[in-house]
């Protein structure tokens, strides 16, 4: 699914809509598409089609928990967005 797509309706502000509102809605959408997300990743630990390493495996959970971390943050307190993706395999 292209980016774009994933993303075109969730910004729009809707009359009438509170903040609390759009958070849940905007909130739904986004965690449902994350869970997707990562069962896809889950996919990959199928030995039968796919070949990896250890380290590759330790790279991945190491990216995931460290923006789960930083995204926590965000809710915790007034946390400084980190915008910066660091990952590669």
């Amino acid at each position: 699914m292209d980016a774009r797509k994933a993303h075109e309706d969730e910004g729009d502000e809707r009359p009438g809509e509170s903040a609390r509102e759009r958070f849940r809605r905007l909130a739904q959408k986004r965690v449902v598409r994350t869970i997707k997300d990562l069962r896809l990743i889950g996919n990959l630990g199928n030995r039968n089609n796919y070949d990896y390493t250890a380290d590759e495996v330790e790279k991945i959970f190491r990216a995931l928990e460290k923006e789960l971390k930083l995204t926590r943050t965000k809710f915790d307190s007034r946390g400084k967005d980190d915008d910066g993706i660091d990952f590669s395999l």
